[in-house]
């Protein structure tokens, strides 16, 4: 942890301050679990504390303890408006440039208030005032309780805040199966469980409350899973008929790229879904493939070596045979 940084943040958290908090768009666990749990040790300082998102996240994260205040850009947009141009302070949770709110990304911009990054994606933006970046943290959720303990106030954070960063952790290591997850993840997990949060019932919340559709979801795309074994590749699709076949809700299709990744001689799982006028694309590999690049340079995405995720504009079909077309460059790389 950045020494400065932390002497930075702890001077700009000295006395009540207006604090604003934002994760990133399509919400998943650990923006959700890092942001909450974030809020609710900044409210037990003594700070006035507003905690948004640029849209809806999904039903299985509601069950967190201050995800209910959690005000929505589609729903509160004047009410997010009105903090942010009073915030002292702005935290960008989860992302690593502006773009990836939208909207409230081009407010903070011009805000006034100091900008603090708190993330651990690959090539963060330069526009916080202080950031906190480790590309080697498994989640964002880990960073927050490690900035906590460097602040000294582990004694501040409650049952609530501990769920928060707990489920944030455990859903960005997969249940703790990636690599990302290590040594230094265990010891705060456990440190978390100390704390009050309940990790047989948080993984309960999370995994088990699915949908009869969803099981049904599941089942099609492993189904219809295209492998191409030259290139130790699987590829999902999700088409916008598949939406009404299956009644889709936010967060059904969350994890379902993970699944190929179980079969051994699968070393890259590529899961594309239509929505709207955009195909959404996650990557996944194992190992030392690193699906950040193929983001990054063919897809207008990035994130991590394992994990990654990008966007196409030309329809589900062509995003298919763009990859295909593509994987011939990384087959040396996936036949490692």
């Amino acid at each position: 942890m950045n020494s400065s940084a932390i002497a930075q943040l702890g001077d700009l958290l000295t006395g009540k301050k207006k604090i604003f908090i934002v994760t990133h768009k399509n919400p998943d666990g650990d923006a959700i679990g890092s942001e909450v749990g974030w809020g609710r040790f900044l409210m037990k300082m003594g700070h006035e504390v507003t905690m948004t998102v640029p849209n809806e996240f999904p039903d299985f994260l509601y069950w967190i303890e201050g995800s209910s205040e959690v005000l929505l850009w589609t729903l509160h947009a004047d009410k997010i408006k009105a903090a942010l141009a009073e915030a002292d302070a702005i935290f960008c949770l989860d992302f690593n440039a502006l773009h990836r709110i939208d909207e409230i990304g081009e407010l903070i911009a011009t805000a006034k208030g100091k900008k603090v990054l708190i993330d651990h994606h690959q090539q963060p933006d330069a526009f916080p005032d202080i950031t906190f970046s480790d590309v080697t943290a498994c989640s964002t959720s880990q960073m927050v309780f490690e900035i906590i303990e460097a602040l000294g106030k582990k004694e501040l954070m409650d049952a609530g805040a501990a769920g928060a960063l707990y489920c944030g952790i455990m859903t960005d290591t997969g249940s703790f199966k990636f690599p990302s997850t290590t040594a230094t993840t265990h010891r705060v997990v456990g440190e978390l469980i100390a704390a009050g949060a309940n990790n047989a019932e948080i993984h309960q919340r999370v995994y088990d409350t699915q949908s009869l559709d969803r099981l049904y979801l599941i089942g099609h795309c492993l189904n219809h899973m295209e492998v191409l074994a030259k290139y130790k590749t699987a590829i999902i699709k999700v088409s916008k008929k598949d939406h009404y076949t299956f009644n889709i809700q936010r967060g059904d299709s969350e994890g379902i790229v993970n699944y190929p990744l179980s079969v051994k001689d699968i070393h890259l799982s590529v899961f594309m879904r239509e929505d709207k006028d955009l195909v959404k694309i996650s990557f996944r590999s194992k190992g030392d493939f690193d699906v950040n690049a193929i983001a990054r340079k063919h897809f207008g995405g990035g994130g991590h070596i394992n994990a990654a995720g990008g966007i196409f504009t030309e329809g589900l079909d062509k995003a298919v045979q763009k990859l295909k077309d593509i994987l011939p460059e990384y087959e040396q790389s996936l036949n490692k």
